[in-house]
């Protein structure tokens, strides 16, 4: 049995990106409206209310809006941060499960990417550093770390709707 190179596979992949694009991929005067209003929340699970608090709200300097009873489980806190233009982002804690450490699996979160002014993402950039925080620096415009219970975090400058300068939006 013969194996790919690493050169076909990428072409392969690149390929099958293509035909997607092709397909499904208009463009943005063809576009129809979206359906939605927009993102109101995202909910991670947190191990430590106060330490995930600590960090979103202290380091990251994202306002807790709300702490509230979870209504699906006794006990457990279901907590609000501003990260703007009307979103948020949510947690919830589950005390007395062991819900194991943070993995990446099928369905599952890769990366939750916040945009932030380019002043405020190069103070962040210090903060992070000075708290001892590892993250990786991508294009002079990302960086990505991981918070307290390992979910991947980016601080992206560029503004909402676009990416490395291009328009995604």
């Amino acid at each position: 049995m013969t194996t790919m190179s690493e050169q076909e596979r990428s072409e392969r992949f690149e390929a099958q990106r293509q035909r997607i694009r092709e397909q499904y991929l208009r463009p943005a005067d063809e576009r129809s409206a979206s359906s939605a209003r927009g993102l109101h929340h995202t909910a991670l699970v947190s191990s430590d209310v106060e330490q995930t608090v600590r960090f979103y709200q202290d380091l990251l300097e994202f306002p807790l809006t709300e702490l509230i009873e979870n209504r699906d489980y006794p006990g457990s806190s279901h907590f609000f941060f501003d990260i703007g233009n009307d979103n948020l982002l949510a947690f919830f804690d589950f005390p007395g499960l062991d819900q194991g450490p943070y993995q990446e699996v099928l369905g599952g979160l890769h990366h939750l990417a916040i945009s932030v002014e380019p002043s405020r993402w190069e103070r962040l950039r210090d903060k992070l550093t000075a708290a001892g925080v590892e993250f990786a620096e991508h294009s002079g415009v990302s960086l990505y770390f991981r918070d307290p219970d390992g979910a991947r975090i980016e601080l992206i400058a560029d503004p909402l709707g676009e990416m490395y300068g291009s328009k995604v939006l």
